[in-house]
């Protein structure tokens, strides 16, 4: 397992913290492995994260949306009923975190069959949509009549 410390970074960049938090937490991701996961992009600017948490429950797992990450925690509360001799589908506490790119946002989840579906859109507000300038200063014949008639 290798780790990489970024503290040497810091004192010579200004503004770049989330970079670097981003780097730690994806390093942070590939070591834990559960549960498994998928995403999809299902069309230019929807998406989708399914993540398989067989053996829990919809109300065992919660969803938190807060900014630019979408949080899933699971905890299976422990029943003393049961008395397993072999123990093979995890029912371990768990937290995955997925980073969000500016404007997307989470529009609803679905569980079905042990798969927890979340659907993700982005969202661009009218404002930042790229938009065509006309150009003016272009000008005619015609336009230079009209300033040498004003003139005179």
């Amino acid at each position: 397992m290798r780790t990489y410390d970024f503290s040497p970074l810091f004192r010579s960049t200004i503004g770049f913290d989330r970079l670097f938090d981003l780097a730690e937490t994806a390093q942070r991701a590939t070591e834990e492995g559960y549960p498994p996961y998928n995403i999809e992009r299902l069309a230019e600017d929807r998406y989708q994260i399914t993540l398989a948490v067989a053996g829990f429950s919809p109300d065992e797992v919660s969803i938190t949306a807060e900014q630019n990450v979408v949080t899933i925690e699971g905890g299976k509360t422990e029943r003393t009923e049961r008395e397993f001799l072999y123990r093979g589908i995890s029912t371990r506490h768990f937290k995955r975190q997925f980073n969000l790119a500016d404007y997307v946002q989470v529009k609803g989840a679905s569980f079905d069959n042990g798969l927890l579906k979340i659907d993700l859109v982005r969202e661009i507000p009218e404002a930042m949509k790229p938009r065509r300038i006309a150009i003016n200063g272009a000008s005619t014949a015609e336009d230079v009549r009209q300033i040498e008639a004003k003139a005179a």
